[in-house]
C-alpha cells in the first residue's frame, strides 16, 4: 500500500552558460539521477526549472548603458522620480546606476517603514514611539533624519538604504513618502518601480497630473542598442549579474516549458508537467519580508498547471461528518468523500478554510524552497505525486 504523497528532489545539473541546451541538458541530469539513485519516473511528474538558468542560456542580459540609453529615450535626459523601488542590493543596486546615467537628476522616493516586499527602512515600533502615521507624513531627507536619526540599518543585511542609494550616483536625491503623487512635488516625470502594484501607482500619478509616467515593464521590453529585453515585463525580475550589468527575466518561458516537455517524453516516454519558477510566494514570519520580488511565481508552464487545486478538506470532514468513525472505517468514510468531491454537497466542504491558490504558485513556492538561492546546485526539481491524494492507492 502506498505510503507517501508528494514528494520534491533537487536535481544537481552542470552550471549553465549562455548557448547551452538547456532543456537537453535537464532531461540527461534527470534521467541520471534516476537511474543512479533508483527512484521511478512517472506520468503527472512536475520538472520545475528556475527562471535564472533559462534567462542565463538565452543571453538576456542588459548593460547600465542600455538601460541607461532606454531612460534618455523615454524621459529626455531630463529629472526623473523614481517611485517605490524596494531596498537590495541585488534587485536594484545597478538599475538605480543606469537610470542616473540617463538622466540629470532622480529623486528617489522610497515607502516607509518598509518597501513592498517587506524590507525595513525603520522599525514599526520606533515609528509609532515618534508618533508618526506613514499614510500621513511625507519627509524629505533632513527631516527624515531629524526625526528618525540613522536608525535606518536593514535588519539582515546590515546596510543603510538612504546612504547606499545616493553613493550610487551624485545626482540622486531621496524622499519619503507612501502617497506616489507626493513625487509632483519635485517632478513630474516619473518612473513607477513598485511590482505588484505598479498599475494602481500609474493610474494614480497620472490622474494627480503627472506629464510622463513609465514603470520597470516598459523599460528595455524591446531590445535596445543590443541588449536583452522582456516584451511583458521589462526590467521586472531582473537580478544583478555584475556590477555593469542585469539579467532580466526569462523571454518565451511557455515554449521552453512546452520543448522540455516533449524532450522529457520523447527520453522517458512519461506525461510530465514543466514550470519555470522564480521566487516563491511566501513570508518571512521574523523579517516580515515577502519572499515575491519577481512580477509572478511562474513565467511559463504547460497546460494541466493553469487553475487551481479541487480538494477536500479532510480535516473538516474528520472534526465533522465523521467524528464519530476511527480507523479503517473513517479512512474508507474520506475517500469515498474525495471521490465524490464534485459533488454539490462537498463542493460547500471544499470551501471549508480551503485558501484557492494557483498550482504555479503552490508549486513555484515547492521549488523555491526546494533549490534555494545559495550553493545547492540544484536549479531543477523534481517534484512527485502532486496529483495524487489519500485515496490513491
Amino acid at each position: 500500500m502506498k505510503k507517501t504523497c508528494v514528494t520534491s528532489r533537487g536535481i544537481i545539473t552542470p552550471i549553465f552558460r549562455e548557448g547551452d541546451d538547456l532543456a537537453g541538458e535537464i532531461v540527461k541530469s534527470i534521467c541520471e539521477a534516476s537511474k543512479e539513485e533508483s527512484f521511478a519516473l512517472n506520468d503527472g511528474d512536475i520538472v520545475g526549472v528556475t527562471e535564472s538558468v533559462l534567462a542565463r542560456t538565452q543571453g538576456n542580459y542588459a548593460t547600465c548603458e542600455q538601460i541607461s540609453a532606454d531612460i534618455l529615450r523615454k524621459f529626455g535626459g531630463s529629472e526623473i522620480g523614481v517611485v517605490f523601488p524596494i531596498m537590495s542590493r541585488n534587485r536594484f543596486s545597478v538599475l538605480l546606476k543606469a537610470f542616473a546615467k540617463g538622466t540629470e537628476k532622480v529623486y528617489v522616493q522610497l515607502s516607509y517603514p518598509c518597501d513592498e516586499v517587506g524590507n525595513e527602512l525603520i522599525s514599526v515600533d520606533y515609528m509609532d514611539e515618534k508618533g508618526i502615521d506613514p499614510y500621513v507624513q511625507d519627509f524629505d531627507e533632513r527631516t527624515f533624519r531629524a526625526v528618525f536619526g540613522f536608525q535606518t540599518k536593514h535588519r539582515f543585511t546590515g546596510i543603510d538604504y538612504i546612504e547606499y542609494y545616493k553613493s550610487l550616483s551624485d545626482n540622486i536625491e531621496v524622499i519619503f513618502s507612501n502617497d506616489p503623487a507626493y513625487i509632483l512635488n519635485y517632478t513630474k516625470n516619473v518612473l513607477v518601480c513598485d511590482i505588484h502594484s505598479r498599475e494602481r501607482t500609474k493610474r494614480r500619478l497620472k490622474a494627480a497630473g503627472a506629464s510622463l509616467v513609465y514603470g520597470m515593464d516598459d523599460i528595455l521590453s524591446e531590445s535596445v542598442n543590443g541588449s536583452g529585453y522582456n516584451k511583458e515585463y521589462g526590467l521586472l525580475g531582473s537580478n544583478k549579474a555584475t556590477e555593469e550589468k542585469v539579467k532580466l527575466f526569462p523571454r518565451d518561458a511557455d515554449k521552453f516549458a512546452a520543448v522540455l516537455k516533449q524532450k522529457l517524453y520523447d527520453a522517458t516516454g512519461k506525461n510530465m508537467e514543466v514550470l519555470v519558477y522564480g521566487d516563491g510566494c511566501f513570508k518571512d514570519p521574523v523579517g516580515g519580508i515577502w519572499e515575491l520580488a519577481d512580477p509572478v511565481v511562474s513565467p511559463g508552464f504547460t497546460e494541466r498547471l493553469n487553475g487551481t487545486p479541487n480538494e477536500i478538506k479532510i480535516k473538516y470532514f474528520a472534526d465533522n461528518d465523521y467524528a464519530a468513525l476511527s480507523g479503517d472505517e473513517l479512512s474508507q468514510a474520506v475517500k469515498q468523500s474525495i471521490a465524490k468531491k464534485d459533488s454539490d454537497n462537498v463542493g460547500k466542504m471544499v470551501s471549508q478554510g480551503t485558501t484557492p491558490r494557483r498550482y504555479t504558485d503552490l508549486l513555484g513556492s515547492l521549488c523555491d524552497l526546494t533549490s534555494g538561492s545559495g550553493d545547492r546546485g540544484t536549479p531543477v526539481v523534481l517534484i512527485q505525486g502532486y496529483f495524487t491524494n489519500y485515496a490513491t492507492e
